[in-house]
């Protein structure tokens, strides 16, 4: 859906929900388009862990709201969106046009911005996604990583172990929210040493224990530069990561050819006179 900007309040007569991304990196990546839907609204909600990035957005907009005051130590994160889905669609409700601000793209990593937007569609409103540069953007240019040239995939770590995945070694694999794999409470800060080492269990049965792995930490101020490590992955377990951090595995084995698939393409362009 192509995002339009949030009609005038002095025009409408019923509420409209926008969520926003703001890039990862402050001020910089923000988009006109974005910009105007925070500008514009009668009431913005921040879904933003760091006070400056607020006090920065209340620049733009007189009424912002954190959201971060409803996290808790040992609460479940679960609950923790499903209020903010509530505060925002009391809102919407009220026939304010809302904007949420999140950090990077609203939809990646983001619970709560996909449920308000469906409960806000349901309910007959105006509900639409403008996205923003990930975190995903800011590791393909820092790194150098041509998602197209090995492939590439993406996990949320514990999800990793959770499921039955297929890893494919010869292709990039991203790891997302490594500093909690394991976690089924959505409740902990962090887990541990141990889990990290049932990671790495799970990773070595697709590469060997001396394949360098790569911590990622972009850059969330313009005075800031992204930072990574290299290491091993048998010292995973024992690397402190932070929640920002992503893991980076990089190509294991080489592009083996499909044999098959190349003598069905070659027949295929024979039968119309191609080759």
């Amino acid at each position: 859906m192509n995002a339009v900007p949030l009609p005038s309040s002095n025009n409408a007569t019923h509420g409209s929900l926008a969520c926003v991304g703001m890039g990862i990196t402050l001020g910089s990546h923000l988009t006109p388009l974005a910009r105007n839907c925070i500008e514009q609204a009668d009431v913005v909600f921040a879904a933003l862990s760091d006070h400056i990035v607020e006090m920065w957005l209340q620049r733009m907009h007189p009424d912002v709201r954190s959201l971060q005051p409803y996290y808790a130590e040992g609460k479940s994160r679960m609950k923790t969106y499903q209020e903010w889905v509530d505060l925002i669609m009391t809102e919407v409700r009220a026939d304010k046009h809302v904007c949420v601000v999140f950090y990077g793209h609203p939809g990646i990593f983001a619970w709560s911005p996909h449920k308000a937007i469906e409960v806000a569609r349901a309910e007959g409103f105006q509900a639409y996604m403008e996205p923003g540069i990930s975190a995903e953007d800011c590791l393909y240019a820092d790194l150098g990583i041509d998602p197209g040239r090995f492939g590439c995939q993406h996990f949320e770590a514990s999800q990793l172990l959770f499921y039955e995945h297929r890893i494919n070694p010869a292709g990039y694999v991203v790891l997302w929210q490594a500093s909690v794999v394991g976690d089924w409470s959505l409740a902990r800060l962090e887990t541990g040493p141990a889990y990290r080492q049932v990671l790495v269990d799970r990773l070595s049965q697709d590469y060997p224990l001396n394949h360098e792995v790569i911590i990622y930490h972009g850059a969330t101020l313009p005075i800031e530069q992204s930072k990574f490590r290299r290491i091993k992955l048998r010292d995973l377990p024992d690397t402190t990561l932070a929640p920002q951090e992503t893991v980076v595995l990089t190509p294991a084995t080489p592009l083996r050819p499909n044999l098959p698939m190349r003598e069905r393409l070659a027949e295929l362009d024979k039968a119309i006179g191609f080759a």
